[in-house]
């Protein structure tokens, strides 16, 4: 199979359920048809018919994977449909409509400027046994406090950087705290490095928490205190891993979602339709499906015999099921440790109005509870003005230093106070 080939052949032709049939077997429930449709439809309606297809540019990018990007050219605009597939088999795990820029060559990331390369050390671990471990890296100070912080990415295949486009928030976060004493340590998840071997009943909880354990394991022999730092459903997973692990010393949550994920997902659909009108028709379609496929989550008819093609993202009812059951605001209220919670203003996938609330009216009154919100940052925390977009995560950027230097400062203050 070639997937650069492939695809746009079947997206000229509109045979969206057999792009979707390209995609790694156990991720393939988790894609929609009809979402690759609607933004297909909604790109043609705005730029008009693809006049030019380019060549298609291959770049590596990690063990086994790599990064196919094709220009497109309309009669009124360019993009890039960028698609990242499996060396093995050329299987799709990832597949986007980008701005016409992603097309150039990645720059090689370049480190912030609150990083310094020559106060840590890097180190590449293993997290996890079987054939379900996967490859990670430990940042650690030449000179540190003995904290120590286990990072976990957001939702979907993400690799230890949580690298989207030519930025990698997660090495700016190791490299920035490692610099300041602390131990990082970051590792591909395993819908990343195993997408191929992931069963049918695989949830959240599998996804998230035997790793992060591992992880913590991993690190607590030669550190006084373990963190874990979440973002987005990194954040949302964090109170369960730390009642999974109650050696964890504290817990950092970042853009972690409280509405339920089905819900959001109407609402950030609902966001990008209002941000273009000139597509707000097309992208209804999508919407009224995702609304009705949410409400089946919530049905009490739901059960693990109920298809996938009734469910949000195509994603099984095991997983849906399981989400169901978990409520992170009151699992975080039974663990009994400082926590820091931050939010970006600007983020429209987790937002202040529908996900902070719950954080607020869950744990606000805690002591030992610190939230902070950052107007001008994103669901990334990279700094902006006016409303976020998808197109704003594709400049080379970094994550916003103020909130790197207040994590370090938070997690110094806790360490205090336990010891």
């Amino acid at each position: 199979m070639r997937a650069d080939v492939d695809v746009l052949d079947l997206l000229a032709t509109r045979r969206f359920a057999q792009i979707r049939d390209l995609f790694a077997p156990s991720l393939r429930s988790m894609v929609s048809a009809d979402a690759i449709e609607v933004t297909w439809v909604a790109a043609l309606e705005t730029n008009g018919p693809v006049t030019e297809i380019g060549t298609p540019v291959r770049e590596q990018a990690g063990s086994g994977t790599a990064v196919v990007k094709i220009p497109v050219r309309f009669e009124r605009g360019a993009a890039t449909v960028v698609m990242t597939v499996l060396d093995d088999g050329g299987w799709l795990t990832g597949l986007q409509l980008a701005p016409a820029s992603a097309a150039e060559p990645v720059r090689p990331w370049e480190p912030p400027d609150y990083a310094d390369p020559a106060r840590f050390v890097e180190q590449e671990v293993t997290v996890g046994h079987g054939p379900l471990a996967v490859p990670g890296t430990v940042s650690r100070p030449r000179s540190g406090s003995g904290t120590a912080v286990v990072l976990l990415a957001g939702s979907g295949p993400n690799d230890r950087d949580e690298t989207i486009g030519r930025n990698k928030p997660f090495k700016d976060l190791a490299w920035g705290l490692a610099s300041r004493g602390m131990t990082v340590l970051r590792y591909d998840k395993v819908t990343y490095a195993h997408p191929e071997k992931l069963g049918p009943h695989f949830t959240m909880a599998d996804e998230y928490v035997p790793y992060a354990v591992a992880a913590v394991d991993l690190l607590g022999p030669d550190h006084d205190l373990v963190f874990v730092l979440g973002h987005s459903q990194g954040g949302t997973a964090a109170p369960r891993v730390a009642a999974a692990a109650p050696s964890i010393a504290g817990l950092v949550i970042m853009a972690g979602g409280t509405l339920p994920l089905h819900w959001a997902a109407v609402n950030q659909l609902r966001y990008l339709a209002a941000l273009n009108p000139a597509t707000a028709a097309a992208s209804q379609h999508t919407i009224d499906v995702i609304t009705r496929q949410a409400r089946t989550v919530d049905s009490p008819d739901l059960s693990p015999s109920t298809p996938e093609r009734e469910l949000p993202f195509g994603a099984p009812a095991p997983y849906w099921l399981d989400l169901r059951t978990y409520d992170p605001v009151a699992v975080a209220s039974a663990v009994r440790k400082p926590m820091l919670i931050l939010q970006g203003g600007r983020d429209y996938q987790v937002t202040v109005a529908a996900d902070l609330t719950g954080w607020r009216a869950g744990l606000g009154d805690r002591t030992d509870v610190t939230i902070r919100v950052y107007e001008p940052d994103n669901h990334l925390f990279f700094t902006g003005s006016g409303p976020s977009s998808p197109a704003e995560y594709e400049p080379a950027q970094h994550v916003d230093p103020t909130v790197v230097a207040d994590i370090a400062e938070w997690l110094s203050r806790a360490r205090l106070q336990q010891s």
